[in-house]
């Protein structure tokens, strides 16, 4: 079975596909906004790589979350909440976790199904 890269560095891919299993690399919001503006801005570019890879979020099988402080749990979930569709929630895991800067508060880790 095959595997394809898109949008590849020499360190990581933003899309790899292997069958139809869809992986992200961790998504950022841009970097010292709020958590709702990062975590909005992370889901809309999980929409955009998903559509790209022929999928959407109601095909997604797992989310990890990384949050830089648990303390940013209930913003980051106000707007999660909003944009899962309804009876789609993926397995999904949220941790605490010292992220790339300080100015990304949220990452978020994404597995689909095409």
């Amino acid at each position: 079975m095959s595997i394809e890269r898109r949008h590849t560095t020499r360190r990581m891919s933003q899309i790899v596909i292997h069958g139809d299993t869809v992986y992200l690399a961790g998504q950022v919001g841009e970097p010292g906004a709020s958590v709702p503006d990062q975590t909005r801005g992370i889901l809309d570019k999980i929409d955009a790589l998903l559509a790209e890879a022929g999928t959407d979020k109601s095909r997604i099988l797992q989310a990890v979350i990384w949050l830089d402080d648990m303390a940013h749990f209930e913003a980051m979930n106000a707007v999660w909440d909003a944009w899962v569709p309804e009876g789609q929630a993926p397995a999904r895991a949220c941790g605490e976790a010292r992220l790339a800067t300080p100015d990304y508060q949220v990452e978020i880790i994404i597995t689909a199904a095409r």
